[in-house]
């Protein structure tokens, strides 16, 4: 991004074109849905409600984060507690485009009830450019449906205003790092949240057994991180597999579940590569994994796939 100044003044001016009365501002607590709720309480003021959805799919300790992350940007923002329903929408569904139909649909129809509320008639996103494309925007094939793209339903009521469309990864970092957003590296984190990191059908079960393995992900790369050890990578995360494998604890079989880790480099998104780890991390990953869901997931695998073939994401 050449001037963030020049785009900042251009955003706020379409945004109080685009929208003449309020607006619902869905902010996610990543950097892209941060800095566009911040272009539209620039520009709207009052006429603007932003939201944070907690969906029951999110990271562990998400929402305390979120509600920092917030404060420190100067961006006012209410909580709403929604995990039931989106879980609800998610039972045991398998097929990852469903998953996202479904998480995009019940996002949306969650924001047109607050808008109705509010008397507002338009939702502001922070969909940047790979999330269009990804969906089909430009290519002949839709790769995967982001929530925000393709997950919206045909029949939305909402006028759909995106101020950051056109804009790739790294200029919506440069543009956060501008309008003095807190950690404007921190890595990326999918809309449908952890309902996409269980391949497989989505029970709260299985959602939990997720979150615990991506927290031990983050904390040993965050920690080797601060030692100096390793670069930051664009993104680190687990993936819990529909597969089930033996293994041993003590004297005893188990039949547990997998885990993959993915740790990739990237600039945009666009295309990755994977990250090599020292063999000790991943070796502490895989042992805390196991050891903290014993009998839950006894075996860790490390995905060594670039983008492409694979996306970043597996699902």
């Amino acid at each position: 991004m050449k001037d963030p100044e020049a785009f900042r003044r251009s955003a706020v001016d379409r945004l109080r074109e685009e929208v003449p009365g309020k607006a619902i501002v869905a902010a996610s607590g990543g950097i892209d849905s941060t800095a566009a709720a911040l272009l539209a309480q620039e520009a709207l003021g009052a006429r603007s409600r932003a939201l944070f959805i907690d969906t029951g799919l999110l990271r562990k300790g998400e929402v305390e984060f979120a509600r920092g992350l917030f404060l420190k940007s100067h961006l006012d923002v209410e909580v709403i507690p929604a995990s039931r329903r989106f879980l609800g929408a998610l039972a045991d569904v398998s097929d990852p485009e469903e998953k996202r139909r479904r998480v995009g649909t019940s996002f949306i129809r969650l924001f047109e009830e607050e808008a109705a509320r509010f008397g507002a008639s338009a939702l502001v996103q922070g969909t940047i450019a790979p999330d269009w494309i990804e969906s089909g925007g430009s290519l002949r094939d839709t790769i995967k449906t982001h929530h925000n793209v393709g997950g919206v339903p045909s029949d939305v009521r909402l006028k759909l205003v995106e101020p950051l469309r056109d804009l790739y990864k790294d200029e919506v970092r440069e543009l956060a790092t501008y309008l003095g957003i807190p950690q404007p590296e921190r890595q990326p984190f999918p809309g449908p949240g952890l309902a996409v990191r269980v391949a497989g059908p989505v029970t709260p079960g299985r959602v939990e057994v997720v979150r615990m393995a991506n927290a031990i992900v983050e904390e040993e790369v965050d920690r080797a991180i601060a030692q100096g050890a390793i670069a930051r990578p664009w993104q680190y995360f687990a993936v819990l597999l529909p597969v089930r494998t033996v293994g041993v604890t003590g004297d005893n079989r188990v039949f547990g579940e997998a885990v993959s880790v993915r740790v990739v480099e990237s600039q945009d998104a666009m295309t990755a590569t994977s990250a090599s780890l020292p063999p000790q991390l991943l070796r502490t990953i895989a042992e805390r994994i196991t050891r903290e869901l014993s009998g839950v997931v006894t075996r860790v695998l490390y995905d060594i796939t670039d983008k492409p073939p694979a996306t970043i994401e597996w699902e």
